[in-house]
């Protein structure tokens, strides 16, 4: 799941997005207002970890444009302030939670956590399609009985596969998810093949069918085998 730092302190943002990536989690960083708005306009996000202040715009404004749009990015505010005031108005605002620095970054992990399975998921712990068994919080695959063993990119692939099941994914929308706006550095897709190659392999030799389908010309579609 793709989560965006909105944080001018450098530090502390590498930090969160250190200890995020560490949770299964993909992120993208933006360290002023220009640039934050420039990403949520071109791209959705699962969270949104958003400061109030920055250097050239107040991250208020960035919450208020989102909820305006109807974008369904959950978003988390953290700030220095630490007023019952501000908490209510970035809450009535449309933020899903607010964390007053100093936080501990575990704490962060399982806010975002809670947020994106509230939002995406509707609370889920554990997603299952046909066979598959997706545990949200330990991050893994289980196919019966057996613990089925995946990269992080082939994680995040399966869990976007299987959030958007029976519906044609075009290639450039699972780049776009699975690596950001640093996609654009590639010259083909065949990355994307290799990860669902080996998520195809993975998944049959687990004892499950073949869910995923080629549409020549548009992309990948998750579906139940054709009987």
């Amino acid at each position: 799941m793709k989560i965006l730092v909105v944080e001018d302190e450098k530090d502390l943002s590498q930090s969160m997005c250190d200890y995020l990536c560490g949770e299964q989690f993909m992120c993208e960083q933006a360290f002023d207002y220009r640039t934050a708005m420039e990403k949520v306009s071109l791209y959705d996000y699962a969270c949104i970890v958003l400061d109030i202040t920055l250097p050239d715009g107040s991250g208020m404004d960035i919450l208020k444009w989102l909820k305006e749009e109807d974008k369904l990015d959950g978003v988390i505010i953290v700030s220095a302030k630490n007023s019952i005031d501000d908490k209510v108005l970035g809450l009535k605002t449309g933020a899903d939670d607010y964390l007053t620095k100093p936080f501990h970054l575990m704490e962060l992990g399982a806010r975002v956590d809670a947020i994106i399975r509230r939002k995406a998921f509707e609370g889920k712990n554990i997603l299952r399609f046909d066979a598959l068994e997706l545990d949200l919080q330990q991050k893994e695959l289980r196919v019966g009985d057996q613990t089925v063993e995946l990269t992080k990119k082939e994680y995040e692939l399966l869990l976007y596969f299987i959030s958007n099941k029976n519906k044609v994914i075009a290639k450039n929308a699972i780049a776009t998810h699975l690596w950001g706006d640093n996609f654009d550095i590639a010259d083909n897709y065949d990355f994307i093949y290799t990860h669902i190659k080996n998520l195809r392999k993975k998944i049959e030799q687990a004892g499950a069918s073949d869910y995923i389908k080629s549409v020549y010309g548009m992309g990948y579609k998750f579906s139940l085998p054709s009987t």
